[in-house]
């Protein structure tokens, strides 16, 4: 009987080692887990602790950027109006010019 009380106290004693073994196991698992989220966070903070701010400069930046290529736009469009103004201008001074050489009387015949 005694030999059996024995036995059965080692059984249990190797099953609760082997528990204890698979916790500690367990327990490194969790550490090291914990560890890498901990770094992840860290690296997650660090990036987007300056997000609203950047975010704010960059819409800063395109509100800016848009005025100026409003301006730009305006200065197209009048250097547009420029340039259709002179091909215009030089249309009719060809046109006029074209028919005062055309017309007969007005030719003179060098002196």
């Amino acid at each position: 009987m005694v030999i059996l009380v024995i036995l059965v106290n080692t059984l249990m004693s190797l099953i609760l080692l082997y528990v204890a073994w698979r916790v500690w196991q367990l327990k490194q698992q969790l550490a090291y887990i914990t560890d890498r989220l901990t770094a992840y966070e860290s690296c997650t903070h660090a990036a987007l602790n300056k997000a609203p701010e950047n975010i704010y400069l960059s819409q800063q930046n395109i509100y800016n950027l848009r005025q100026k290529n409003q301006v730009l736009q305006m200065q197209i469009q009048q250097v547009r109006q420029i340039i259709s103004l002179l091909l215009l201008g030089r249309q009719i001074w060809q046109r006029y010019f074209r028919r005062l050489e055309l017309t007969p009387g007005k030719r003179t015949v060098g002196k």
